[in-house]
């Protein structure tokens, strides 16, 4: 019985560790949308940036893409055929626990997989813990919409290597004014990101409908990670090996380092915001 019961919490495990090809090659994209891609103001996406089956990219200038912009072709309807297995992989998985009726903000979560019946909120700093485990993922399966309040953002603590956020939204997902996001929305209709919300390693993929951007950073590669070299943003800050440093502290000249010119113009851009 105690071996059955040991079987029963491994598995679920196991299959949390495997996720490499989770999006395919929708993993290169920043930004997907099936409509349309509308931007306002200096957006930086930091990975490529593509629609399909529609044709409207707008906003590019004034907003920067630092990968490729793939409008409709070959590149961008293979991404979202790849995203739409990814976003069904995800809605697939066995739920780990249920937060239905909850606020995510004041939550601190395991890696496991949540479901959300129905919407769901965040107001506030939702804290991800991922003991330190390597090739975890946290997946969140939301019924119908995902929104977050103004200043919310996501605390990723204990981080290994290789882990992963995904949140698998059955609607639409809307991040509030200056949301400090962590993870890859993909979202059966559409994303907003209001004035300022970023996403850190994550991307914002609509299979049906549009991405809609105002004055934001998405990066898919500044995630949080024991020995990444990467530096957490201020909203996902992450316990390092040289110890926790505290959301607001002052950073030091190093603080740039390893980020290169990209990376650094985002990081000042953000402090600039706050």
């Amino acid at each position: 019985m105690k071996l059955l019961r040991l079987c029963c919490l491994v598995l679920p495990l196991l299959a949390l560790s495997a996720h490499a090809d989770i999006l395919g090659t929708a993993d290169a994209f920043g930004v997907l949308g099936a409509s349309a891609v509308t931007n306002t103001g200096p957006s930086v996406v930091f990975q490529d940036l593509g629609v399909a089956p529609g044709t409207s990219i707008t906003g590019f200038p004034p907003g920067i893409v630092l990968g490729t912009i793939h409008n409709d072709d070959a590149v961008a309807m293979q991404a979202q055929a790849d995203a739409l297995a990814g976003y069904n992989f995800l809605a697939g998985l066995a739920p780990t626990g249920t937060l239905t009726g909850q606020n995510l903000g004041g939550l601190q979560l395991d890696p496991g997989v949540y479901f959300f019946a129905s919407s769901a909120q965040m107001t506030g700093q939702l804290t991800l813990n991922f003991q330190g485990m390597n090739n975890a993922m946290i997946v969140f399966q939301i019924g119908s919409t995902l929104t977050t309040a103004s200043a919310s953002s996501v605390l990723v603590i204990n981080p290994g290597s290789n882990d992963q956020v995904f949140w698998q939204v059955g609607s639409s997902a809307t991040l509030g004014t200056t949301t400090d996001f962590y993870g890859s929305v993909i979202a059966d209709a559409s994303v907003t990101l209001n004035t300022g919300a970023d996403i850190t390693c994550g991307r914002a993929i609509a299979l049906n409908g549009a991405v809609t951007m105002d004055t934001n950073n998405i990066d898919t590669g500044n995630c949080a990670s024991v020995g990444g070299g990467t530096t957490p943003e201020p909203g996902t800050l992450s316990l390092l090996g040289t110890g926790l440093i505290a959301a607001g502290a002052a950073a030091p000249s190093s603080t740039f380092s390893g980020l290169g010119l990209a990376g650094a113009l985002a990081a000042i851009r953000r402090r600039m915001r706050r």
